[in-house]
Parts: C-alpha cells; structure tokens; sequence
C-alpha cells in the first residue's frame, strides 16, 4: 500500500514544485513590469513635489476581487482585479497630468496587489511541499523499510509453522502407522 501511494505523493511533490517556479517566475514578472512603470514616474516626480499639486485621496481601493484555485489539492487566492474610486477635484484648478499620473498609481496599486495574492500562493504551495516532502521521506525512509522489516520477520515466522506442521504431521503419520501395526500384530497373536 506504501509503495502504491508513494509515487502519487510523488508526483504531488514535483507538480508543487513546478508550480511554485511557475508562480515565482510570475511574480518576478509583475515585480518587473511595476519597476519599469516606476522608472516611468521619475519623470513626473518632480511635478508630485509641487504643493497641492496633487490632491490627497485622488485615488482609493475600493474593492480587491479575489477567487480562489486549487492546485494538486491546495485551495489558493487568485487575484481578479480591483476597484477604484476617485475623490472629486476641480477640473480647472487641478494640473492635467494629475488623471495620467492617477492612472499609473492605479497600475502600480494592481501591480502591487497582484503580487501579494501571487506571494501568498507560493506561501500556501510552499506549506504544502513541506507537509508532501515530510509525507514521501517518512514512507520512503521509515514507513516502507519498517513494514519490509516486519513482512520479513512475519514470513520467517510463517516459514518456521509451515515446518513445524509438517513435522508435526510426520510425527503423527508414524504414530498412527506404529498403532496401527502394533494393532495388526496383537490381532495375530490373538488368533
């Protein structure tokens, strides 16, 4: 039975890990992209420093839609998108890059929130692989040589009956047989 659901844990194992690279390869990913939108901002840094330039509170999250996956059998967040309000501000005393530069924030929030929910994954994959890991060395090292152990000690023992009955059953056959003559022989003298 050990050695049947071996290979499933197994497999388990290296499908988590795959995942995990998968995920982390994503994460990179969307850390990069967020990088490269803030290498973008350099350019509008200077105008953030102008007093009241920028109203406070221009963007807030409203909603973060998350679902959830299953992966090999871990239930994990999976991040649909967010909602966004803004506050109103006056359209003629506000500067015009303020809606562009409020749209890269909100990317840069998505971006961030993305990543979250993608660490959290790997997080809980992680868990996962350790618990699946500790499973498949407790079988492979523990589990699987100590029941050989003991199916070996049980079919020594099994060994030793089978002998011990059919010496016994020798035993018996020439006892019968001696009765059984000394039998035949007092019926000779009798006669």
């Amino acid at each position: 039975m050990y050695r049947r659901y071996l290979p499933t844990l197994t497999l388990k194992k290296q499908q988590l890990q795959a995942e995990i690279r998968t995920i982390e390869a994503k994460a990179k990913a969307v850390r990069n992209e967020k990088a490269d939108l803030e290498k973008g901002f350099e350019d509008w840094i200077a105008v953030f420093s102008e007093k009241d330039a920028f109203p406070d509170r221009v963007i807030t999250v409203s909603n973060i839609r998350k679902g959830t996956g299953n992966i090999a059998g871990v239930e994990i967040p999976t991040f649909e998108g967010a909602d966004f309000s803004r506050s109103d501000y006056d359209l003629y005393s506000t500067p015009l890059w303020v809606d562009i530069a409020a749209n890269h924030m909100e990317k840069a929030i998505l971006l961030d929130l993305e990543a979250e929910v993608l660490d959290e994954q790997v997080r809980r994959l992680e868990f996962e692989l350790l618990a699946t890991s500790q499973r498949v060395n407790l079988f492979e090292k523990v589990k699987i040589p100590e029941t050989e152990a003991n199916i070996k000690k049980i079919s020594i023992y099994m060994a030793d009956q089978q002998v011990s009955a059919v010496v016994r059953s020798k035993i018996s056959k020439r006892k019968i047989a001696l009765r059984n003559a000394e039998t035949s022989e007092r019926q000779v003298y009798s006669l």
